[in-house]
């Protein structure tokens, strides 16, 4: 039986076997924030943290860990 795996999850996985940057979803990185989703797309625009582009879509991308890691810290 297939598990389901979330499309940005796939996405995130493929980024991170083919790059030397390790990324997050809005997700994962509004979660170490303490952010939702959508406060997380606000906070990313506000603030101006590198979005990495999907390809094949327009409004999907993943944050650079580096960025989030050095807000957390």
């Amino acid at each position: 039986m297939q598990t389901f795996e979330d499309w940005n999850q796939k996405a995130k996985k493929t980024f991170n076997a083919t790059s030397n940057e390790v990324v997050l979803t809005l997700t994962e990185a509004g979660s170490l924030l303490g952010l939702s989703k959508d406060q997380m797309k606000v906070y990313v625009d506000k603030n101006g943290l590198t979005k990495v582009p999907i390809m094949r879509s327009v409004h999907r991308y993943l944050l650079l860990k580096s960025e989030i890691d050095a807000l957390v810290g």
